[in-house]
């Protein structure tokens, strides 16, 4: 790769995580500006947080089905007709005059955004060489963790001060400006003849368990994250104002944890999976027990933070490697996974809430979290028993679920 090529593919680079960074901002916004939406448009503030919850069911009920449907559409002509129709719905969604334009300009949003997570990673891995994909990935995802530190608190004070409708009117503006940037940059490649378009070590059941793993640990961080600030409040004893610094942190936290998996995933494939759900497991756990404690509260949230973050990095790179097809709709089933623990989490922290109290779901949450690493443990153990797969089998078992230590 000339220098040239190398300095296009890193812009490319930059405005592919600019687009995750956007996207992530404009699911969540919503809950940042509830009230004034709800004020504004005459409506419950219930009403409005369906604008965050049916957004993210949209996402797992579209993405199988449009990605198959637009898997051989060239690269830069599908992510740059997504961005259109993200700046066009974000437009929509600054001039709604009603709740009912508002919440038919989220579903378009979220049916954008379920074809954009299921081709972003493949296709800015297939921009580098393979040793440095551990790398591109965590770049790209960063710009999902920026968005929790800075996009969402940017647009919830932009909505403060100038009325919701302005913080959708900047995301479609930034929208705007990373759909030149990918129509100018990206090279316009058919995702069928795209180097990344199968598994570097196709596995069928590495993949599907990789996917129900996924679920698990990602149900155990939303059935405790949704409800963090009643826990931090009730059960640390923190004050109101000191959520937003402690949110803050576990931001910071995430986009190291991105940074550090980057690294780790390529050189060190299993670990790389293993010790993050292990870290979630202990904070969530952690949480449970020493929740009354305020120092240890903040410190723990912030390991979930970081442990989550790199999980998410390590995850899409493992999609990478054992997708037993096309990477495209692999990844689609990953985030449709990552989606139904996202939905599932929340609702089982609902009724541990009503049930149980708050401090419930700390407790719910690392325990699913543990299942996930006994996932992890099993496979591992079963490699290390069985010895390598023989020549008859090595198509489907020369890569086992979660790597191995080189």
């Amino acid at each position: 790769m000339d220098r040239r090529s190398t300095a296009r593919s890193i812009g490319a680079l930059a405005a592919l995580s600019m687009s995750t960074f956007i996207y992530v901002t404009s699911e969540t916004l919503p809950i940042g500006l509830l009230t004034l939406i709800a004020t504004d448009l005459s409506t419950s503030p219930s009403a409005v947080g369906l604008l965050v919850t049916g957004y993210g069911l949209v996402v797992v009920i579209t993405t199988l089905p449009l990605t198959r449907l637009t898997y051989r559409m060239p690269r830069r002509l599908l992510l740059t007709s997504l961005l259109a129709v993200f700046v066009v719905a974000a437009w929509l969604s600054a001039a709604a005059t009603s709740y009912a334009v508002l919440l038919s300009a989220r579903v378009i949003m979220a049916v954008s955004q379920a074809v954009f997570w299921a081709v972003v990673i493949s296709t800015a891995t297939g921009l580098f060489p393979p040793r440095v994909h551990g790398r591109v990935i965590a770049v790209v995802l960063a710009g999902g963790n920026l968005a929790t530190v800075l996009g969402v608190p940017a647009g919830t004070w932009l909505g403060q001060q100038a009325g919701w409708r302005a913080s959708f009117v900047a995301l479609s503006a930034v929208g705007f400006l990373a759909l030149v940037a990918i129509a100018l940059l990206l090279p316009a490649t058919v995702a069928a003849d795209a180097p990344a378009t199968t598994g570097t070590a196709p596995d069928a059941r590495a993949y599907w368990r990789l996917l129900v793993m996924s679920a698990l640990v990602v149900a155990g961080t939303f059935t405790a994250l949704t409800y963090v600030t009643p826990f931090l409040t009730e059960v640390s004893a923190f004050s109101a104002g000191a959520i937003g610094p402690l949110l803050l942190l576990r931001g910071i936290a995430s986009v190291l944890g991105v940074a550090l998996s980057g690294h780790l995933v390529d050189r060190y494939a299993g670990a790389a999976i293993a010790v993050p759900v292990a870290a979630q497991a202990v904070a969530l756990l952690g949480l449970y027990v020493l929740g009354s404690v305020p120092v240890a509260a903040a410190a723990l949230v912030a390991l979930s933070g970081l442990s989550f973050a790199a999980l998410a990095t390590a995850l899409a790179g493992r999609v990478l490697q054992v997708a037993p097809g096309s990477v495209d709709l692999a990844g689609a089933g990953s985030s449709t996974a990552f989606n139904v623990g996202i939905t599932a989490g929340a609702l089982i922290g609902s009724g541990l809430l009503s049930g149980f109290g708050v401090r419930s779901t700390a407790l719910v949450g690392g325990l699913l979290s543990l299942a996930a690493l006994a996932l992890v443990i099993s496979r591992r153990g079963g490699r290390s028993r069985r010895g390598g797969p023989g020549p008859r089998h090595r198509d489907r078992g020369a890569v086992e679920a979660y790597g191995s230590l080189p």
